[in-house]
């Protein structure tokens, strides 16, 4: 199988979605009132900015939008080469050099961001103070302090404070899940397995990727898609850490990081596992293994997101065995509404992509697993 890097794997996603920018999204009488633009020459529903594109999950979070019926107008950045990049990518978005110009643009409804995770949250409380949505790369919020500041600012102005979770959102098998635990395809769930392998590529991390205090550790950090997912499956609105573990146990180069963390979690719905590293080894033809188990009272689903080393190409595999016996799902045609029904939401003021508590739940759990997490040592 061809290797895939998550780099490529994103700028890939970002630019069918530009792609489709220009195509109508919605059928019906909706049709011809949803544009999206890719040379600012038709209004989109709603407008939006960026402030940071630190990491490329900027791509399919603009991507996103813009299927949504989303409008992108600005960015802001301050790093010149990854500017250089966004701007090729989005040539209809004017380059700022202040947050200001987009924060102060009464025009702009809400903002995007994939800047260093410690500033996310930050970031977003002057968003919505601003008046303004906030979509977020995760982790969204790293600390305790940070979740209780952005819970007030988002109570008091009414305003979106949602985390791209694109484990479930951008993944199609994952959403194909949701639908089929929905429909009671394997019963009541009683557990998720998650799993979150990546690949390291030391040459190409910046400075900030090396220290817990700017991303979170890895609990928060690549954790946090896992918790968005145990309570999503498991229905469950409420949550305690059971245990947790986290430590560097193979790269000495860098004392403070943490290549390996492993949690147990329990809900009113439901319990889970999840692991998480920085093993992918170099022979794997993509960046990282991630799979979900959910196991429900009739039968259990297995999602191989990303590859499928048995030997199907491609990824969003879904397994389903039950009372039938066992199947593999196609989920090539599956439609990914996260966008479109974020957009909706800024314009009703509903929460029909995610509910702002189960946003809120999954910075929490996560938070309070790393903040608990025993420590391991190579």
């Amino acid at each position: 199988m061809k290797r895939i890097t998550r780099r490529k794997l994103l700028e890939t996603s970002a630019s069918v979605a530009a792609g489709l920018a220009t195509v109508s999204l919605f059928p019906g009488a909706a049709t011809a009132a949803v544009h999206t633009s890719t040379r600012g020459n038709r209004r989109g529903r709603i407008r939006i900015g960026v402030i940071g594109i630190s990491h490329g999950h900027i791509y399919g979070m603009v991507g996103a939008a813009v299927r949504g019926g989303a409008e992108l107008v600005s960015f802001c950045s301050d790093e010149p080469e990854l500017a250089a990049a966004f701007s090729k990518r989005f040539p209809q978005a004017k380059a700022v050099h202040e947050e200001r110009e987009i924060l102060e643009d009464r025009s702009i409804q809400m903002v995007l961001s994939s800047i260093v995770p410690d500033q996310r949250a930050p970031l977003g409380i002057r968003v919505m103070q601003h008046g303004k949505d906030y979509m977020s790369d995760k982790p969204g919020i790293i600390t305790p302090e940070q979740l209780a500041h952005v819970r007030r600012v988002q109570a008091e102005s009414g305003k979106i404070y949602s985390i791209c979770f694109s484990e479930r959102f951008e993944n199609a098998a994952t959403v194909k899940a949701g639908e089929l635990v929905t429909a009671g395809a394997i019963g009541k769930v009683v557990q998720t397995v998650g799993l979150g392998p990546h690949r390291i590529n030391p040459p190409d991390r910046p400075a900030w990727f090396w220290e817990p205090g700017r991303y979170g550790g890895i609990i928060c950090d690549i954790g946090s898609h896992q918790f968005d997912q145990f309570l999503f499956f498991t229905g469950s609105n409420r949550g305690e850490i059971v245990a947790s573990q986290a430590g560097n146990v193979h790269h000495p180069e860098h004392p403070h990081f943490q290549d390996f963390g492993d949690v147990m979690v329990r809900g009113n719905g439901g319990t889970g596992y999840i692991r998480l590293d920085w093993f992918t080894p170099a022979g794997l033809p993509t960046w990282g293994d991630g799979r979900l188990t959910i196991l429900g009272t009739d039968g259990y689903i297995e999602l191989r997101k990303y590859v499928d080393i048995g030997g199907r190409e491609g990824g969003n595999h879904l397994f389903i065995a039950d009372a039938k016996g066992v199947r593999h799902v196609d989920c090539k045609d599956v439609d990914l509404p996260y966008g479109r029904l974020l957009v909706d939401d800024v314009l009703n003021r509903t929460e029909t992509a995610m509910p702002q508590a189960h946003c809120f739940l999954a910075a929490e759990l996560a938070i309070q697993a790393q903040r608990q997490a025993q420590r391991l040592t190579g």
